[in-house]
């Protein structure tokens, strides 16, 4: 490890340190807390995680109950602020927004970058409100879940890691051990039990006994609210996440990918950007497949162009575990019941 890792290392656990003593404050609040988070920079499919858990809590009677917390990374707002129909990517952040556009009514989205004034604030508005979902909150210990579900990519697991800047994680591996169950993400359909059985055993020195799961993603079929007919054969890819790789693997065995236009992770394209891709969508008479998180980006752009509207469509994904499910629901039904 570099110099900088180790001080990043020791900085993080001095920080860590005065938490655990209570020298810095830990609130715990009457309302049941999930926090979805993880140890490392860059996409775990934590947004994925949390839409499978408000489905789940919906299918509990939990609608109108619950309410989706996060920074709002990327907004150009400032603040709490609970979602409503004025709001857009730029206004709340993308997964937010998509969050929102998803699930609205059935549930509450707020963005806010300190969730201990950000908590009361939903409670004042929403008094109906029984579970907070925190996302991408593992790091933030001044707010004590009730339930805290770290992840970890199967690409980039992390007791293979370091610290940053010679590797991904944002805090020393120890640090997995706040949680109360790691989820193994992206992991291949074709897992087979030996390496579940590894991986436990590698992550279970860190875990000490806590339960440890394996997921994967399932894409739906590309969808588009403007047209019914199927995509065509060749398309374009437009990306804007950290890993697109096995959303391009899971393309690749459907469709010919012509180009794909690759940003980083929430970036916001630009107008010359969006009629690039459509320019290169009307010349080539291809389609432009793109990620949910992507999508309502795009169509709430200022400068989008219509004329992209009869290419494009988005790949939906959900989380899909290999096994145990029902051992991870009945986490989650074990946390509401004690609170």
């Amino acid at each position: 490890m570099s110099p900088f890792s180790l001080l990043y290392k020791w900085v993080m656990q001095f920080r860590n340190h005065l938490y655990n003593i209570e020298y810095k404050a830990i609130f715990q609040f009457e309302t049941t807390v999930i926090s979805v988070g993880n140890l490392s920079v860059g996409g775990t499919g934590k947004t994925p995680m949390v839409e499978y858990i408000i489905r789940f809590l919906l299918k509990n009677k939990l609608e109108n109950k619950i309410t989706t917390l996060s920074r709002g990374y990327g907004r150009n707002t400032k603040g709490f602020r609970m979602a409503n129909e004025q709001d857009d990517a730029n206004t709340l952040g993308d997964e937010p927004f998509q969050i929102y556009r998803k699930f609205r009514p059935a549930i509450n989205v707020a963005v806010g970058e300190d969730r201990v004034l950000a908590i009361p604030s939903i409670l004042y508005e929403q008094p109906e409100n029984e579970v907070i979902i925190l996302d991408d909150a593992f790091q933030h210990r001044s707010v004590k879940p009730n339930l805290s579900i770290v992840l970890s990519d199967y690409q980039h697991l992390f007791y293979k890691d370091y610290v940053l800047p010679s590797g991904r994680l944002r805090e020393s591996r120890s640090g997995v051990s706040r949680a109360d169950a790691l989820v193994i993400t992206k992991c291949p359909d074709n897992l087979s039990a030996e390496e579940m059985g590894n991986i436990r055993e590698s992550a279970s020195i860190y875990m000490r006994d806590k339960p440890i799961y394996f997921s994967g993603i399932s894409y739906g079929n590309c969808y588009s609210p403007y047209m019914e007919r199927p995509v065509k054969e060749k398309i374009a890819v437009v990306t804007g996440i950290a890993h697109p790789e096995p959303l391009l693997e899971f393309l690749k065995s459907k469709y010919k990918i012509c180009k794909h236009f690759r940003f980083q992770d929430h970036h916001y394209l630009s107008s010359n950007e969006i009629q690039e891709i459509a320019l290169f969508a009307q010349e080539n008479q291809v389609d432009v497949l793109t990620t949910e998180k992507d999508w309502v980006k795009l169509i709430n752009h200022s400068n989008f162009e219509a004329s992209l509207k009869n290419h494009l469509f988005y790949v939906p994904m959900m989380v899909q575990f290999l096994d145990e499910e029902k051992s991870f629901q009945q986490l989650i039904e074990e946390t509401l019941k004690e609170h």
